[in-house]
């Protein structure tokens, strides 16, 4: 009995096997450029741990198809396994199978009816500002255009539309420093948290839904830092809170939101301050464009909203149209028994293929 994706399987295995840990890319982006010889179709461009290869066939639009080499830190699982019908080991998930379907695709399809720019590039599991997207962008813009991309995020093999942003907020409020014995003489920062937790556990999560796709939106207290000594009232306090925003809303829009709905618990006089740390910005669904259309019907399933965050963000502040697609779970990625199977990398292959010979 032959085994779905079973040559799939076997190159998400050999990809798995090289270790290719955030900023230690170079010898996946060698497979792959190694992979692509030979395919007169495509020209190859490799940029620092980033290759890209297009075709150049003058068709009326350009498709992206972009996925990320790097993985986490191993986990005992930095050897693939390979048992009848998946692969286990680190990324074959996030994302080495994706990584393994666009290379097929790549020397394979030889004629698309849209042009195709194939993006493997590094560390995206790590600060934005490391990945390799800005590192090709910085040297050659010009391989980045296109009409709409895909990124092959594991999606368990179902479109995922656009993507929440996030952002990163401080809040500190003061308080005034006394004595533990005689505590009445200061103000406890830290028991000034309480109420402003309680305000965030019971924040209203927004689901608005883009075209036809459900957003959930999250906030999240992640971090607290205070106190002086084990004697000594604190007089300060800072709360690091994550809140993921629907793509309805822009960066600036979210955050006053958030801003407002904790105002009463802070107080400007005394000390107290929020502030707006880091984010990454959202992007819009778009599945109205034709090529996403075309991908959504190709997949034959219905679409449904990107909750975590992905470089469709990075496509989009470009104007250019993005959605998620790829195979393994999600919810697989980063654990020690991560995998992906077969069946679900030859479906995405399949579909892959049909939307590159839509003719839109």
């Amino acid at each position: 009995m032959s085994i779905p994706g079973a040559g799939l399987l076997q190159l998400t295995a050999e990809l798995v096997d090289i270790p290719s840990v955030s900023h230690d890319e170079g010898r996946a982006a060698a497979f792959v450029a190694a992979a692509l010889e030979g395919a007169d179709h495509l020209e190859v461009s490799r940029i620092g741990h980033n290759v890209v290869s297009r075709t150049s066939l003058g068709r009326p639009l350009r498709l992206v198809i972009a996925g990320h080499l790097d993985t986490v830190p191993p986990n005992g699982n930095e050897h693939a396994v390979l048992d009848e019908d998946r692969c286990s080991g680190l990324g074959a998930a996030d994302m080495k199978g994706g990584i393994a379907v666009m290379l097929d695709l790549a020397r394979h399809v030889v004629e698309p009816a849209v042009d195709v720019t194939y993006v493997w590039y590094a560390c995206e599991e790590v600060e934005q500002r490391y990945s390799g997207l800005f590192e090709i962008e910085s040297a050659r813009p010009d391989l980045l255009a296109a009409d709409a991309a895909v990124l092959a995020e594991p999606t368990s093999a179902v479109v995922e539309a656009g993507c929440q942003g996030v952002l990163r907020v401080a809040v500190c409020l003061s308080g005034e420093r006394a004595h533990t014995a005689r505590s009445w003489m200061g103000v406890n920062a830290i028991h000034r948290l309480g109420q402003l937790l309680e305000r965030v556990d019971s924040f209203t999560e927004r689901r608005p839904v883009l075209d036809g796709c459900e957003y959930r939106e999250a906030l999240q207290a992640v971090r607290v830092d205070g106190g002086v000594a084990h004697n000594v009232v604190p007089d300060e306090v800072r709360l690091l809170l994550s809140y993921r925003y629907a793509p309805d809303r822009t960066k600036d829009q979210a955050f006053n939101a958030l801003r407002e709905a904790l105002s009463p618990l802070i107080d400007p006089g005394r000390g107290d301050e929020i502030d707006l740390e880091d984010y990454a910005p959202a992007a819009a669904p778009n599945l109205h464009h034709p090529l996403l259309a075309a991908l959504v019907a190709a997949s034959g399933s219905a679409p449904r909203a990107k909750l975590g965050w992905t470089d469709v963000s990075f496509f989009s502040s470009r104007g250019v149209p993005a959605a998620n697609f790829g195979p393994g779970d999600p919810l697989l990625a980063h654990t020690a028994s991560e995998w992906v199977g077969g069946d679900q990398l030859e479906v995405v292959r399949a579909t892959f293929e049909e939307l590159l010979s839509t003719r839109i």
